[in-house]
């Protein structure tokens, strides 16, 4: 039996097997720690050339109802390495927009797929599809939240430095769905968070709320404030995202204005540790959030921490769908 089999199927590993993967608030550290020890290994055995055909025969629905480059490359190709198949739908491929329920949809599609990976607006829509279909459901990202991302992410870190407890990681922009894993995920390694942001632009106060709770548990702390130079001193890792999510392109001019002394420049990338990091989970506005000296500099883990969605994405699928 190899480590990754291990890992799959000793206790632990089965507590994940049919679940969902909807937010890593669902999901205790010991599994969060766990579907970190399993990237590891898959990312080793790629990386040698070993085969881990782990979802042999397995199918994979990929529902994507917001455009995407990564998260559609990266499940595509980890359900494939896994030794299953994906199979993409956009919204021009199911009945969605023309009168069918997700209710229906889910019950549907569970009839024929393995497991269902959605790329959607309404957070809503995620829960609905888990609560009537009968196979995982990934989130593949929501307007509320991108816990895949962020499990990437938590993965890099945890290759840069060893361990995330006690480190301290500070979001710089919008306080959106990245803000909402970032902290969901800090919290149950043990890493502070915390999202710096404009005045009317905090993120969603329950989740917040949620994530203090996790935190008290693990020692992480999880803040939210507006100064750039206090939120950014001593952070290990940071972080940024587009200031206009999909869906907010209307409010692009404004916040532009808004959010113009909130980029990730050289000047903020000094008030950090000089051993800090930078995450970006892309696609990237360079000039905007992020500026090209820090996106290619020699602190930027971007390139790391793209290849990693494939890896913790494998990690996944191979313990919800075993």
């Amino acid at each position: 039996m190899t480590r990754a089999t291990q890992l799959i199927h000793d206790e632990l590993g089965r507590s994940f097997s049919g679940r969902s993967f909807i937010s890593i608030h669902d999901f205790t550290t010991e599994e969060i720690l766990r579907v970190m020890e399993l990237t590891r290994v898959l990312k080793e055995e790629q990386k040698a050339g070993i085969p881990h055909p782990l979802l042999k025969g397995k199918t994979l629905g990929m529902i994507f109802l917001k455009p995407s480059t990564r998260t559609r490359i990266s499940f595509e190709v980890a359900i494939w390495q896994l030794g299953g198949y994906g199979l993409f739908l956009n919204a021009n491929d199911l009945q969605l927009k023309r009168g069918e329920t997700i209710a229906d949809t889910a019950r549907v599609l569970s009839r024929y797929l393995d497991g269902l990976m959605i790329r959607t607006f309404a957070h809503s829509d995620v829960i609905e599809l888990a609560k009537y279909g009968t196979i995982p459901v990934i989130n593949g990202l929501t307007d509320l939240l991108h816990p895949c991302q962020v499990m990437a992410d938590l993965f890099t870190g945890f290759e840069r430095f060893g361990d995330l407890k006690g480190r301290k990681l500070a979001y710089v922009g919008d306080g959106n769905n990245m803000a909402h894993s970032l902290m969901f995920g800090g919290a149950k390694v043990g890493m502070h968070v915390t999202c710096v942001c404009p005045k009317g632009y905090e993120p969603n106060a329950d989740v917040v709320a949620q994530a203090r709770a996790d935190g008290q548990i693990t020692g992480a702390r999880i803040e939210v404030v507006h100064d750039v130079e206090a939120g950014v001193a001593n952070a290990d890792i940071l972080y940024t995202d587009v200031w206009a999510s999909m869906g907010q392109e209307a409010e692009r001019e404004k916040r532009v204005r808004d959010f113009a002394a909130y980029q990730l420049n050289e000047k903020v990338l000094a008030m950090a540790k000089p051993t800090a990091i930078v995450m970006h989970c892309l696609p990237a506005h360079r000039g905007e959030e992020i500026t090209d000296e820090v996106a290619d500099g020699p602190q930027s883990a971007l390139w790391d921490e793209a290849e990693n969605r494939l890896h913790v994405q494998k990690a996944i699928l191979a313990l919800v769908m075993s």
